[in-house]
């Protein structure tokens, strides 16, 4: 490990810090000597196509989802009430399928948003029919037109005291509290609230969650570290976004945000650029901080139908390059999933280092991809979730062999779906795998 004090280090000296911790994890003591050869591999082989090198072989990342659910014949519904049926069916998937990282049960619990009564997701008999996916956002303006400058103010009032009590229906109380300026030296006026049953019940709401959350996720944790035992590594870290993505998500909705472009556009860019810092920070830290690699970024509204060329490179580009940056700075590196159609953004994405990024793609051209990005960044994608839910086996292959012989070339390549999955074929995904080990093994 590096002695060098952490501050005085470069964001290259940090990202190869970083590298190192993930290819030596401290603490973990593997299975056995296989297991930890098989660890050191593939965390080598993520490693090389990150920073745009040839590997042994091109990596593949199942785009597994909710997969191994259904695949166990449960629902949706009944995993979120059940944590060790849902890890037994995860575990099940992890010992049948071969991939070059670890999937995990990330399925939320049922009853801790019953708890906090969660109104921006709908699951499966909430909202939704018991065999439904479930849907991540409910849009709605959770901020209103004229609530701009109380966000760029003062984001942390803001949340506290006007988004919680819309999103959760637990903490519609918070609504009732004074600002929190107005507490400045006078903590007993904030305490105060306290004597009122809605704010104890609110509280008593968040407690209850944590209870619930600690007990739900224990399984969860066991798995993950036995499927790091074994020596498969996680390619997941925490996550942060696009500013526009906050804004035009969870805050404004799609109607609200496309207005607001047109009447307040000096309000949208204020408020983008008064989230830059906290979303750099959110995604740091919720990804390890000083042991972290990976960041997430899951983007939505910035696909080629939602909006034009000038609009992206006005509105949506220049606050989210500068979180990437950020992260970049930070010695990580940014997991950029473009969900939708990015084929009109490629001249513009470019602008990034060299080998310090992963471009998730969903239904972008793979091979225009290539062709723009691929002296810049590592390329992930595009298996289509249809061909691997209702495709054949050998549909998929050859889709594979594809994207394996044409985004490889060189390395920079990852194969992956253009997103999760959720009710599928098994044999599709095994299919990746045959591919991969097939047709994209590197001649040295």
């Amino acid at each position: 490990m590096n002695n060098k004090e952490w501050s005085a280090m470069t964001p290259e000296e940090k990202l190869e810090e970083r590298f190192q911790r993930w290819l030596n994890p401290q603490g973990v003591k593997f299975n056995d000597a296989k297991a930890e050869k098989g660890y050191k591999e593939r965390v080598t082989r993520l490693t090389k196509v990150i920073k745009l090198e040839e590997p042994d072989r091109v990596p593949v990342i199942l785009p597994a989802g909710t997969f191994p659910i259904y695949d166990a014949g449960m629902t949706l519904k009944q995993a979120m009430y059940d944590n060790k049926k849902t890890v037994a069916a995860y575990r099940a998937f992890f010992k049948e399928y071969q991939s070059d990282t670890f999937t995990g049960a990330m399925v939320p619990s049922g009853k801790s948003n019953e708890i906090i009564d969660t109104l921006f997701t709908k699951f499966p008999g909430r909202g939704l029919p018991d065999d439904a996916s479930m849907q991540n956002f409910v849009e709605a303006e959770y901020m209103k037109a004229d609530e701009y400058d109380h966000l760029i103010n003062d984001p942390s009032d803001f949340f506290f005291r006007r988004y919680l009590p819309r999103t959760l229906g637990a903490l519609k109380p918070f609504a009732n509290f004074e600002p929190f300026g107005h507490h400045l030296g006078l903590p007993n006026r904030f305490l105060g609230m306290a004597v009122l049953p809605e704010v104890q019940a609110a509280f008593q709401a968040i407690i209850d969650y944590g209870k619930e959350a600690v007990e739900w996720n224990k399984p969860m944790m066991e798995f993950a570290m036995e499927g790091l035992a074994a020596g498969y590594p996680s390619f997941m870290g925490g996550f942060t976004g696009a500013p526009y993505d906050i804004l035009a998500d969870t805050l404004r909705g799609t109607k609200g945000i496309v207005m607001d472009m047109y009447r307040q556009p000096e309000k949208v860019h204020a408020a983008m650029e008064r989230l830059v810092p906290l979303m750099i920070d959110a995604g740091v830290q919720a990804s390890g901080g000083g042991s972290g690699l990976m960041v997430f970024f899951a983007l939505h509204k910035g696909d080629d139908s939602f909006m034009s060329d000038k609009q992206y490179e006005t509105f949506y580009w220049p606050t989210f390059r500068k979180v990437i940056m950020g992260v970049i700075e930070a010695g990580m590196v940014p997991y950029l999933f473009a969900e939708g159609s990015y084929n009109n953004r490629l001249k513009t994405i470019k602008d990034l280092p060299r080998g310090k990024v992963v471009w998730y793609f969903d239904r972008t051209d793979m091979f225009k991809a290539k062709e723009v990005l691929g002296d810049v960044a590592c390329i992930a994608g595009n298996v289509p979730t249809s061909l691997l839910r209702t495709g054949t086996k050998e549909a998929t292959k050859e889709y594979c062999r594809k994207l394996i012989e044409v985004c490889g070339k060189g390395g920079g390549f990852i194969l992956t779906g253009g997103a999760s999955l959720d009710k599928g074929k098994g044999e599709n995904l095994k299919a990746m795998w045959e591919a991969a080990n097939e047709y994209g093994v590197y001649k040295k």
